[in-house]
């Protein structure tokens, strides 16, 4: 099966689990979910990742983190979609929630927050924003 929007699939994957409460999420594997993830996870979102190799089919496994019950990761949303793509300089990008949420960009530097990405002065790919 193939899916039109990977990216999406990957956030609406991690939104339902942690409204249900899971421990863990699965989700089939790419280079780009794996950065992601991993800047999830130095910002503090999610506990851990890691990349199983089931079948000859590679599978994103994240724990999600939770504060007192409730779920750390409040909103994720999908900014930039296959159908509408969203660029913004450096000097452009948004501040999610007055600074206190993230948003991830995919820059020529790598993907990161749009934190480090205002430090670099390099603009790129808004993916999402999470707060």
């Amino acid at each position: 099966m193939s899916l039109s929007d990977p990216i999406g699939d990957m956030l609406a994957r991690i939104k339902n689990s942690q409204m249900r409460n899971h421990k863990k999420v699965e989700m089939p594997s790419s280079i780009f979910k794996t950065k992601i993830a991993d800047v999830l996870k130095n910002e503090g979102y999610i506990n851990n990742f890691n990349v199983d190799n089931n079948d000859n089919k590679n599978i994103l496994i994240i724990d999600l983190k939770y504060n007192s019950g409730s779920p750390v990761i409040s909103v994720i949303e999908r900014v930039s979609r296959p159908g509408r793509r969203i660029f913004s300089s450096a000097e452009s990008l948004p501040k999610i929630n007055n600074g206190l949420g993230i948003a991830i960009v995919s820059t020529p530097k790598g993907v990161m927050t749009d934190l480090e990405a205002r430090k670099q002065k390099v603009g790129g790919e808004v993916i999402c924003k999470v707060f």
